[in-house]
């Protein structure tokens, strides 16, 4: 019966109301949880406290030793102003509503109440778990910065404010996920950034509604204008330069708490193909590594089918003595050259999951012994030929040149697989015809995907797969419709 009438008074009790017992018993009753504890302690006065935090998440020596340890000789009123003077700690807010100050208590920020107090005190003193800032696993650079972000949103907005010490920086947190709720760090450089842009990111941001949000690419499905498309319309990077850089050109930036990958709006599908690296480099070194890219990319998906093709259909494509070695090396296969093409895919493509998967040292032998041994073996027992390894096995590596478009690229390997084992070379230029149409026409936040090649913006061409040197930049890309165009004076 007191567990009802407790629950009831708390349903229809809003706010502080001054009353101690009562008020930390409202809390309480909100989090019921076992690990919510609660410490009562008085002054020299006789004035009373209660202190409510939740055991996991809250670095208890902090609050003994900034928030208790203080208030235990305080002599002071009982204002919140007059406590928030006497606490040490630096981050301290107050909060009239029970709802507003139990969402505190779970993110780890204590809440301290008083007797006579119509409103609680919030203090800052959360226990934060994070690992040490290193270079990201999916980023390694020679040269540049090697710092990469975590999964601590505080800690990724002071990287990105280290770098844009500008007034002009906004960095607005939004709460997003209504069990997780978690924080996300909207970032955009007021002025250069294109308004529209950020108001309709808000907007998306707004609209969702979902219980939990784990990670960043959980966003992405909302803030997409196509939602269900094959190629990617949001970017994505670890490193806190590339996000500075691309904020700092007019782009709109998200950080989100727990995850290290941070996402940029709009999306231009060249930048996959451009790496942080390519600006501490001269610019003919980064011009060859973004065309040894490209051209590693369209060898990784076109191989494999033009090999399939050239097999079933033309098999005058190859040159004569590659054809007699081809011609040796298949005669004896059991297998029509799409399924053994498809059969070694799909090995390739178990082996690298399950290295992936496996812990790291068994991964390795897992792969060497995936490569080595199982190739061998299956070639020597003739189930498959030769060429058809060494080619996917090529294919597989180029298309970690742009390890970004993986998961696209893929898919778009299997489907020219599959069109060119159907109808040969013209099932594989119909395929061509189709993506890059759909590239030339999708959009994302008004600006388009394959720009600036479609449509072509000659001065936005600088910084493509040719790298112009640094003087020569010194517009924003125009595809971007920032006001403020210009970054840099041209050195004279």
């Amino acid at each position: 019966m007191y567990n009802f009438l407790l629950t009831l008074h708390t349903f229809f009790m809003k706010n502080i109301t001054g009353k101690l017992k009562d008020d930390a018993e409202a809390l309480k009753g909100l989090l019921p949880a076992q690990d919510i504890l609660s410490f009562g302690f008085e002054s020299e006065k006789g004035l009373k406290f209660q202190v409510l935090f939740a055991d996991a998440v809250t670095d208890k020596e902090l609050l003994a030793d900034e928030v208790i340890r203080p208030l235990q000789s305080y002599e002071g009123g009982k204002t919140a102003q007059e406590m928030g003077a006497a606490v040490i700690c630096p981050e301290v807010r107050t909060e009239k509503g029970l709802e507003k100050l139990s969402e505190e208590i779970l993110a780890g920020n204590p809440v301290l109440l008083w007797e006579g107090a119509d409103e609680g005190l919030i203090v800052g003193t959360k226990k934060v778990f994070v690992r040490s800032i290193a270079e990201p696993p999916t980023d390694v650079v020679i040269k540049g910065p090697r710092e990469g972000f975590i999964e601590d949103v505080k800690i990724n907005t002071s990287l990105v404010r280290r770098r844009l010490k500008t007034p002009n920086l906004k960095i607005e947190m939004i709460t997003l996920g209504k069990q997780s709720q978690t924080v996300v760090a909207l970032c955009y450089v007021e002025g250069t950034s294109v308004e529209k842009t950020v108001k309709e990111v808000k907007e998306k941001l707004q609209k969702i509604d979902i219980d939990f949000i784990p990670d960043s690419s959980y966003l992405t499905h909302y803030l997409a204008q196509r939602p269900y498309s094959l190629m990617k319309q949001v970017g994505t990077t670890e490193k806190p330069d590339i996000f500075c850089a691309k904020i700092a050109e007019g782009r709109v930036g998200l950080l989100v708490d727990g995850s290290p990958i941070a996402l940029t709006l709009p999306y231009l599908l060249v930048e996959d193909f451009q790496a942080s690296e390519d600006y501490y480099v001269p610019s003919y070194r980064a011009t060859f590594t973004r065309l040894l890219r490209l051209f590693a990319l369209i060898v990784a998906i076109y191989l494999p089918a033009f090999y399939i093709s050239a097999q079933l259909f033309k098999l005058q494509l190859f040159p004569i003595k590659l054809l007699i070695t081809i011609s040796g090396a298949i005669q004896d296969i059991p297998l029509s050259p799409s399924l053994e093409m498809l059969l070694v895919l799909l090995v390739l493509e178990v082996l690298n999951e399950a290295s992936i998967r496996m812990p790291k040292y068994v991964g390795m032998a897992l792969s060497v012994v995936g490569a080595l041994v199982l190739g061998e073996t299956a070639v020597s027992a003739g189930f498959v030929s030769t060429p058809a390894i060494i080619i996917i096995a090529f294919s597989g590596i180029g298309l970690y040149a742009v390890p970004n478009l993986i998961e696209q690229t893929s898919v778009i390997r299997l489907a020219m697989l599959i069109v060119a084992g159907s109808i040969g070379t013209y099932g594989i230029i119909l395929l061509t015809a189709f993506i890059l149409l759909y590239l030339v026409t999708t959009e994302n936040y008004g600006v388009p995907l394959a720009a600036p090649f479609s449509p072509i913006v000659g001065r936005d061409l600088r910084d493509t797969f040719v790298k112009y040197n640094l003087g020569s930049l010194e517009t924003r890309p125009k595809t971007l419709g920032s006001k403020n165009k210009r970054r840099l004076k041209r050195h004279e």
